[in-house]
Parts: structure tokens; sequence; C-alpha cells
């Protein structure tokens, strides 16, 4: 299974949209994941248009109706691996075991918030942020991910977008 993954798409402000490379990515996948802070509904709604289903959070700046819509945090068997997504992964300390505690189920924890790419592995668990499509922050360069689900493993990737 190919899973495109994107978080913090800001949208709308200013003239941002969702680079073409990362569309085409994500019309491309099985699933796309998104890990919170669409802002508008209007993002929510063409992300979902773009034919894959869709797994989502709502982030900490996204409007009441995707705050109503979607839940803070979710997991899903795909196959034979579980993900669960959260959109606020809590500090960079500890982050790792934390996250094994709060998913004890989990093989893996897709989040955002910080817009920093990352990706960390401990002993069979990962946790991987996508970064942003649409505004680095502090980050080197937009960015999204893309995972590869075979056999009950998931293989994450970051795709850089600038």
């Amino acid at each position: 299974m190919l899973v495109a993954i994107i978080a913090d798409t800001h949208i709308p402000r200013g003239t941002r949209r969702i680079p073409e490379a990362c569309l085409a990515r994500m019309r491309a996948a099985e699933l796309i994941v998104h890990a919170g802070d669409f802002t508008a509904v209007e993002t929510l709604a063409e992300i979902e248009s773009l034919g894959p289903p869709l797994l989502a959070v709502h982030g900490n700046v996204d409007a009441p109706e995707v705050v109503r819509r979607l839940p803070a945090r979710v997991e899903a068997d795909l196959g034979a691996a579980r993900l669960a997504v959260i959109h606020d992964a809590g500090p960079r300390r500890g982050r790792i075991e934390r996250l094994r505690r709060e998913f004890p189920a989990a093989d893996a924890v897709v989040f955002g918030h910080s817009h920093m790419p990352l990706h960390e592995r401990d002993a069979g668990f990962q946790i991987f942020n996508p970064g942003s499509p649409t505004e680095r922050r502090r980050a080197p360069a937009r960015a999204m991910g893309m995972a590869r689900i075979e056999s009950g493993r998931i293989g994450f990737e970051h795709v850089i977008l600038d």
C-alpha cells in the first residue's frame, strides 16, 4: 500500500497553495494521511476530492467545522500494520517513548505541528513528521512524506518539494 502523508497545510493564508508535486503524489496514493492544521474546511474538502481515502486528525488552528468533522487522534489497521495519527506530539524530549505509551498497539505514529521533517525508530516502533508542503518555517524545505506498507512493515521517506 502506498500512502501520501502531509500536515500543516495552513490554507488559506495569502496566496499559499499545495504544490502540484504534492497533489500528484496524493492522487497516486492508495491513502492520504493528514496530521492536522488544514485551517479551513475548504482545504479539507479539496484533499478529500483528490480520490484516495483520507485518514486525518484536526490540528490546533483548524476552523470549528474541521474540528467537528475530524478526531484529535486516530488509529487504523493498514494491512498487518497499525498506524496512529495525532497533530501535536509534544516536546522533543522523550517523544518516542511517550508516543509508544500513548499508542501501544501502533507500529508507527504520524504527527505534525512543528513543520520539521522527522523520522525516528526505536525497537521496531517509528515516529514520523512529514513537515509541511506549504510553510517550511524553520525547516530547510517544504516537504511531505510517503510510506510503503508491505508485509506488515511501514517504510517512510521524506519528499522535498522546493
